[in-house]
């Protein structure tokens, strides 16, 4: 039976979390500071849980330098909840502007309608899915693709399109209901280096009535990782259980200026649009502080001392330095050995620094090498670094939590068993 500290687990998500924040909430679980209850017994509507809820946002906000102007939601179901509530509420947002701006003139805000899309940058399998829910609430007619990267790549995942391509309305005309993007591709390993140039004129908040573009950014698997520019977001959302916490809380950010500017239900069915469910709400959600219903506190806990962590371990500039450094570390091995490793992505300048995919090749004799790698890596405790179950091959997960030396214990077992197939060593300067 092996204990903790000698399996160095690189999955996907839910992602490992750190082992001395494990500690204190199994001591919490049993008695929370002493009270003689366990925090998942104690009442989310007490000043406790509100103390909880307080300090993770405030941690959320100071590492990645929140300016005023935005409100974080701690919400359920995950970042694919998101794909169906961003929906909701920045069409609704569209609507309300126009209808405010067109002194409550419903038949102009009608005329708008028709030529207004939601737009999304499709640059793997969660982008993909995230525009097929907007057409199944929308319309496929009321969905714009302004890019496919599988168009660029020979049917394929695994690049970003060069933004010149992009077919994004212009955002004077009106047309854009909000762009869509997400960040890092869990699956298929392809990450934005920076905020797309092509989205930033209009991105920030603008005067009322000005025309803007309103971004969103899907963080669910390199939130915290890297230092953002959340004035050019409109909402970004990330499910916790890769770089926060555990599986069961979402994160979503979100411009107090679209809380605050939001439709009647009268007003929707009126324009036959979608009415959000209650849960999805945004503005109920943020009057109630995130407590409508019963929000599991216990994971909103885990969180804040995740994040808390995170600062005292120096902030977002450490976090992103020993991103990189480690995902480097994976990436120089696959590209030493190309007669055993092959990247799935091969510009380095999109390349994810939490998800390196990758396949294992042919041996020289044409046996399969792929069962033997994961089966030598996890008799040495390297698990968890099989590919997405729709794509197989390898994905070497590099989240907050996984350390650089056990990224380190990795790359040398890749590069020893590279080695143990013969293959001519290829020193890259």
């Amino acid at each position: 039976m092996p204990n903790r500290e000698d399996i160095h687990y690189f999955g996907a998500g839910p992602a490992r979390l750190p082992t001395s924040v494990l500690s204190r909430a199994s001591t919490s679980l049993l008695n929370h500071n002493n009270t003689g209850l366990g925090l998942a017994e104690h009442s989310h509507r007490s000043t406790l849980s509100a103390n909880i809820i307080a300090n993770a946002a405030s941690s959320f906000k100071t590492l990645l330098a929140v300016p005023e102007g935005y409100t974080l939601l701690f919400m359920q179901g995950g970042g694919t909840t998101q794909f169906s509530s961003v929906v909701y509420n920045l069409l609704g947002y569209w609507v309300e502007k126009r209808l405010r701006r067109y002194d409550g003139d419903l038949e102009r805000v009608r005329k708008d309608l028709e030529s207004a899309r939601a737009e999304y940058v499709l640059t793997g399998g969660w982008s993909l899915k995230a525009s097929q829910e907007a057409q199944r609430l929308l319309g496929e007619e009321k969905v714009s693709v302004v890019s496919d990267a599988r168009k660029s790549n020979g049917g394929k995942w695994g690049v970003i399109a060069e933004e010149k391509e992009w077919k994004v309305e212009d955002v004077k005309s009106g047309k854009s209901i909000y762009t869509y993007f997400c960040d890092n591709e869990t699956v298929d390993g392809v990450e934005f280096p920076d905020f797309p140039a092509v989205l930033r004129e209009a991105a920030e908040e603008q005067a009322e009535g000005a025309e803007e573009r309103l971004v969103v950014g899907d963080m669910s698997s390199n939130i915290l990782s890297r230092a953002i520019d959340v004035k050019k977001f409109a909402l970004i959302f990330a499910g916790a259980q890769k770089n926060v916490g555990v599986t069961g809380l979402t994160l979503v950010l979100v411009r107090d200026t679209i809380l605050k500017t939001q439709p009647t239900t009268a007003t929707l069915r009126a324009l036959n649009l979608p009415i959000p469910p209650i849960m999805m709400h945004y503005p109920t959600l943020a009057s109630n502080n995130s407590l409508y219903n019963t929000l599991p506190i216990f994971d909103v806990y885990i969180a804040g001392e995740v994040m808390s962590e995170l600062l005292n371990a120096g902030g977002i500039p450490a976090i992103s330095a020993s991103a990189t450094k480690k995902s480097s570390n994976i990436y120089k091995i696959i590209d030493d050995f190309p007669t055993v490793y092959s990247a799935v992505v091969t510009n380095a300048s999109v390349r994810s620094r939490m998800n390196v995919t990758f396949r294992i090749l042919k041996g020289k004799d044409g046996q399969d090498l792929e069962k033997e790698f994961f089966s030598a890596a996890e008799q040495r405790g390297l698990t968890g670094i099989k590919g997405h179950r729709s794509v197989g091959g390898a994905r070497i997960s590099c989240y907050n939590s996984i350390t650089e030396e056990e990224v380190q214990l990795l790359a040398n077992y890749m590069r020893e068993f590279a080695q143990k197939q013969g293959h001519t060593y290829l020193a890259l300067n």
